[in-house]
């Protein structure tokens, strides 16, 4: 797959609620917390969800309690799980189908995830043996969208987790090697590595952390504003609250729209093309 095509897939992970039967107000849980005014368990449709699966408080979620609302980003699952695997029949109007729809959710987000993270991978320069490997597994992540409701439900998906995350490392270790020795001209490569590090409200503002492995870390609240992040790889990594506010992240790595929503930053961060600025930044 060319690099192009892999662009146009990764940009095309967006979620479209007008074509989706307001699955993630329906399917998951709240719990009354910070991000939540109220308990709601998964498979009851939220008390704000309206009769044509629209949102009566969209524009003000946040002034409402629901920062988990803004926060959460399926990738566009919503919408194929409707459309595609339930051919446009909704729970309201097939209830025998409702448990089902509710649970295919989660998994077409993972694959969907999933998918997200092979196509941004293939459009960076990487070894083509790598390249073709990651192609693959993205056709075969593709097809899994096509899959009817209990083939879906029947999937193992650690099996596809576990071969991909092992291919994106090595092609984030490929990207990230060759800028440190050929642009930051340092010399220990393992000085970079960071994963899975625990900087919860680190200070690391102004730092220059360009190719750092930052895969799984939490920086919960981390001070990150003006930061040097292109090259970083933030797969896995917890962003929630960590302030962005100028940082720059337009070359950073397998960041979601979700973990962007969950942190905070302003008109001067810098993004990947593929993820949009959250409305609650301006």
């Amino acid at each position: 797959m060319d690099k192009e095509t892999a662009k146009n897939i990764r940009k095309g992970l967006t979620a479209d609620c007008s074509k989706c039967f307001g699955l993630c107000c329906t399917a998951l849980n709240m719990v009354a917390s910070s991000d939540f005014p109220i308990n709601k368990p998964a498979g009851t449709p939220c008390l704000n969800l309206q009769s044509d699966y629209s949102c009566q408080i969209h524009s003000q979620l946040r002034e409402n309690g629901f920062k988990g609302c803004t926060v959460f980003d399926c990738l566009g699952a919503g919408q194929i799980v409707s459309q595609v695997t339930f051919n446009g029949q909704s729970w309201r109007d097939n209830p025998e189908t409702a448990e089902k729809m509710f649970q295919i959710l989660p998994i077409m987000e993972q694959i969907h995830e999933m998918i997200a993270y092979a196509a941004e991978a293939i459009s960076y320069d990487i070894p083509n043996k790598l390249s073709d490997r990651l192609s693959q597994r993205l056709k075969e992540l593709l097809d899994l969208t096509q899959l009817g409701a209990d083939e879906l439900l029947s999937l193992d998906l650690m099996m596809y987790r576990f071969s991909l995350d092992e291919l994106l490392k090595v092609a984030s270790d490929s990207i990230r090697e060759n800028i440190i020795e050929k642009e930051i001209g340092a010399k220990k490569v393992k000085d970079f590595d960071h994963a899975r590090a625990d900087w919860m409200g680190k200070k690391l503002k102004d730092k220059d952390l360009s190719a750092t492995d930052l895969r799984g870390a939490y920086l919960i609240a981390a001070d990150m504003r003006n930061a040097n992040l292109r090259a970083v790889n933030f797969i896995g990594a917890d962003l929630r609250d960590a302030d962005l506010s100028g940082a720059d992240l337009s070359t950073s790595m397998f960041l979601t729209q979700m973990q962007i929503n969950s942190a905070k930053g302003d008109v001067e961060t810098k993004l990947p093309a593929h993820i949009q600025r959250p409305l609650h930044w301006i």
